[in-house]
């Protein structure tokens, strides 16, 4: 059996880096995202792309600090779903906590849809408690370019961050 090893690296998402982000999502998606990273500017909120030596990104998480007041939360992972089990969403999860710790702040939350039980089971790994569950919702967009809404149930999940 051969080992592939990546050396990775967590830094700040640009808008440069949407053009190569086509597997995190769909064009609807990543406008989003652009209009996230206007927010980064302000500080509101972190970006962060996973890389391996290309500089390319696979892997994004968003990290924003105005959902709760000395909270970071976590939102809009995800790995490319060829390298997923791999460690990258690891990795992820723990370059995001160490940018709220940058910040003085001592927990990090984030909400996973039940029906996702790989990411649950990540979060569990890593630390992450169940506290609460709740609806959420967002526009999700079709093939044809039309858009729906979405509607799933999330599981909130807090850690607190040493």
């Amino acid at each position: 059996m051969t080992e592939v090893v990546l050396k990775l690296s967590a830094r700040d998402l640009t808008h440069a880096d949407l053009a190569s982000c086509g597997w995190a999502g769909s064009d609807h998606h990543l406008a989003g995202v652009a209009r996230q990273l206007e927010r980064a500017r302000t500080g509101e909120v972190d970006y962060l792309a996973v890389c391996p030596a290309t500089d390319v990104p696979v892997a994004k998480a968003g990290i924003d600090y105005r959902v709760k007041e000395g909270v970071g939360t976590l939102w809009q992972l995800a790995v490319h779903p060829a390298l997923q089990s791999c460690g990258i969403g690891t990795f992820l999860v723990e370059s995001a906590e160490l940018r709220i710790r940058s910040r003085g702040l001592g927990r990090a939350e984030l909400g996973v849809e039940e029906g996702n039980p790989r990411a649950l089971a990540l979060y569990e790994r890593l630390g992450y408690v169940a506290y609460d569950r709740r609806p959420d919702a967002w526009d999700e967009q079709a093939p044809d370019g039309s858009l729906r809404r979405y509607e799933t149930m999330c599981t909130l999940m807090r850690k607190e961050l040493a």
